[in-house]
């Protein structure tokens, strides 16, 4: 890690958080549902949007979605982030955002998604163009893959073959997070969730059934970032980036040497170098979940558990509420929500646990909080970051 990432750590903070059209947002287009929560964002930070002078936002709908966002709501960036590596993106921005910062290229940067995917009159359209990124190589698309569930199936069954995991205990994660969302007024997936029934649903692509996917839904998610100092007259009591880190290996499967092991491996150890903590230190864990294998695989590659060791580790509800891991608090993508991509609301939901602000979902005492975003068929891009209350 550079001495660089070292500076970076503590030198920023997020400061305001928003969500907006969470589920169904029939009659909402993606611009529409996105300014909603960035402009809660930039409210809840004490700001203006006219404060806003730098930008993150990316959309599997538009190569050029930044353009748009900076013409709907009216501002006039100096620093703009657009790069796309699915949905660990917004995650990842929180790097070149605090280098922007830190560097006095800007002073307030909004980080920001919004996607209609469950209701807009436009779904088949937008459908249409996620669906081109997700082609497979050539090497792949004889076979016609199922992408992106076939990617990760074969991740899950090679976990399974290899390490004995089992489909109860991929059913376990998607039980923990209805568990959460339960608890979570503004999660899609409220209704009550056994294992047996995650194991009767209807088969996805062998080994998933239907609730080992994650959902379907429209929704909206944003964050403001500051320079540390600044943070501290604002509206929110600030959360600290300790550190981020991104890794890409590979595009699609066929492009893995090894179908259990994820860039979480390398992203995962340079975030926590930086931030000089270990696995033991976190309180609360937000990870991207698009399969209930995703969730096991991080599990073991950010070193909370060892390599193999992933499905006993989600055994007898440890990752769910109670459990001795509070993991995707807010129902995470299996359960609460998933426009596409949602590496944006694990950050909102991070900070919101560390402000102790998740009622009947908050976790006593969490101080420090790992947020861990995936992109890609399968696993392709991961961004890990490690946020902490400040002070």
């Amino acid at each position: 890690m550079s001495t660089l990432a070292h500076k970076l750590a503590g030198s920023v903070a997020i400061v305001g958080v928003g969500t907006a059209g969470c589920g169904h947002a029939a009659g909402h287009t993606d611009l529409e549902i996105l300014s909603q929560a960035a402009y809660a964002a930039v409210h809840d930070a004490g700001l203006q949007m006219r404060d806003i002078d730098g930008l993150a936002t990316a959309n599997l709908s538009s190569a050029m979605w930044p353009l748009n966002v900076v013409e709907y709501l009216g501002i006039r960036p100096s620093f703009v982030e657009g790069t796309n590596i699915g949905g660990s993106a917004f995650i990842s921005h929180i790097l070149p955002a605090a280098h922007a910062l830190t560097s006095g290229q800007c002073d307030a940067v909004l980080v920001c998604y919004g996607s209609t995917q469950r209701s807009s009159t436009m779904a088949r359209r937008e459908k249409g163009a996620a669906r081109s990124l997700l082609d497979p190589s050539p090497y792949e698309a004889p076979y016609k893959p199922f992408n992106p569930a076939s990617g990760y199936a074969m991740m899950a069954a090679r976990h399974m073959h290899q390490y004995g995991t089992t489909r109860r205990q991929l059913a376990e994660v998607a039980v923990a997070a209805r568990g959460w969302a339960q608890l979570n007024p503004e999660a899609f997936a409220r209704a009550p969730l056994t294992i047996e029934q995650v194991l009767e649903a209807p088969v996805i692509f062998d080994p998933f059934s239907a609730l080992d996917c994650c959902l379907v839904t429209d929704g909206a998610a944003a964050f403001v970032m500051v320079r540390a100092d600044r943070a501290k007259d604002l509206a929110q009591r600030p959360v600290e980036v300790l550190s981020c880190a991104t890794a890409t290996w590979h595009r699609q499967v066929s492009g893995m040497n090894d179908l259990t092991v994820t860039p979480a491996v390398e992203s995962g150890a340079k975030a926590f170098e930086a931030a000089g903590l270990r696995p033991s230190d976190i309180d609360v864990v937000q990870l991207y979940d698009a399969f209930t294998i995703n969730t096991i695989l991080f599990l073991e590659d950010l070193g909370f558990c060892a390599k193999g060791e992933g499905g006993s580790f989600v055994e007898d509800g440890a990752i769910a509420p109670g459990g001795r891991l509070p993991t995707n608090t807010n129902g995470g993508g299996l359960s609460c929500v998933h426009p596409n991509m949602y590496g944006a609301f694990a950050v909102v939901e991070a900070v919101r646990q560390l402000r102790g602000q998740c009622g009947e979902r908050q976790v006593a005492g969490a101080r420090r909080a790992l947020v861990h975003g995936n992109g890609g068929i399968p696993a392709a891009s991961q961004a890990t970051a490690i946020l902490s209350v400040a002070g």
